[in-house]
């Protein structure tokens, strides 16, 4: 048997091209969380670049002018909702910490209450069968209580530490105004300092990813937002009229943050919500939440035409295999991260995907 070694050394080429380029991939994600200020900036960016190129046409006014406006107009919205939030989050997480054995208390006599009102003779279920299953719900919610006590309690160190937010906010603060204002100039400096035919391919590249997973972020970033206030404002007039609603803004950044997983959505969240406030007794609270997820569910599917562009052509199948991959990982996280990998690959290996990845390896052209 004859082995070709010219054809296995192209395969063995291209196999060694995808795997570099993967793992640059892994370590530019940890360079941008390592870089997380200028990367929130960024993100920022992309937001209020529209408003800066609408100042700039309707008034005539150059782009250092109008970034400055723009930017001192964010800040000071920036500024302000931090402040409230950071004193709000410490009064509610202190609060929540406090009250926390008498919540997971709740959740025990729930779990009881629903044992005793399920006839699970009718299903033959045997005493220890029975036994097992409360024995696993109790674990079940000692599991689920500890992780919140234990994220609330990290969220409080993170709060409260006053010198490395100010660090944060500073920086990416000053990262968003020279962002917002050098544009050209970064991108000169860009183009200046790499040899042309390597500026020209990664530019095109880079353009095409910045472009695809702008859209993406921007999108994503503006539906959860128009989600999170609104559920934020419905949270805060349950409390207002009197409702049993604790921690609005919390609870609201908990929605928020389910709504920003692909896939899944606010309804993950605010329907078993309802229904264990209903099987709690509590039953006007619940059709509350039911009918506050169904303004937000209204509002995100008006709103979605307009911001989302396109479709990223990614099968829900493998957005959630990316979810998965990416919480197996690092965590909750990953599930936010590992779609935007997915993006992201699918973008740089179009057309190896289109013509289809092995048989592109294995191809004898």
């Amino acid at each position: 048997m004859v082995i070709d070694m010219n054809y296995w050394s192209k395969v063995l080429k291209r196999v060694v091209f995808l795997a570099i380029s993967i793992i640059l991939l892994v370590l530019g994600f940890k360079l941008a969380i390592f870089y997380m200020p200028f990367l929130v900036a960024f993100i920022i960016s992309l937001l209020i670049e529209p408003l800066i190129k609408r100042l700039m046409k309707n008034t005539k006014l150059s782009r250092r002018t109008s970034s400055i406006i723009i930017f001192l107009l964010s800040l000071a919205i920036i500024v302000g909702l931090l402040f409230w939030g950071i004193a709000t989050l410490i009064s509610e997480a202190s609060s929540l910490l406090h009250s926390f054995n008498e919540y997971l208390d709740k959740g025990y006599t729930l779990v009881q209450q629903i044992i005793n009102d399920v006839d699970f003779e009718k299903f033959h279920i045997s005493d220890d069968v029975m036994s097992t299953i409360q024995s696993s719900a109790y674990d079940f919610l000692n599991m689920l209580g500890n992780w919140l006590k234990n994220g609330v309690t990290g969220l409080m160190k993170i709060i409260t530490s006053i010198p490395t937010i100010l660090i944060y906010t500073i920086i990416t603060v000053l990262s968003l105004y020279f962002i917002c204002t050098e544009k050209i100039y970064i991108i000169d400096q860009f183009e200046h300092h790499l040899p042309k035919s390597w500026a020209k391919t990664i530019g095109v590249h880079l353009k095409e990813i910045i472009q695809t997973l702008g859209n993406y972020l921007k999108a994503q970033v503006t539906l959860i937002i128009v989600s999170f206030i609104i559920c934020l404002i419905g949270l805060f007039i349950f409390k207002i009229i009197g409702l049993n609603v604790q921690f609005p803004l919390m609870v609201a950044l908990g929605i928020a943050f389910v709504d920003a997983l692909p896939i899944l959505g606010s309804g993950t969240a605010m329907i078993p919500w309802a229904i264990i406030e209903a099987i709690q007794g509590d039953i006007k609270l619940g059709i509350f939440i039911i009918v506050l997820w169904i303004i937000m569910t209204v509002v995100r599917q008006l709103i979605e035409p307009k911001i989302v562009s396109g479709k990223i052509g990614i099968h829900p199948i493998f957005t959630l295999i990316a979810m998965y991959t990416g919480f197996k990982f690092i965590g909750v996280m990953g599930m936010l991260i590992g779609p935007i990998v997915l993006i992201i690959l699918k973008n740089i290996y179009a057309t190896l995907i289109d013509n289809g990845i092995f048989k592109t390896i294995l191809d004898e052209e």
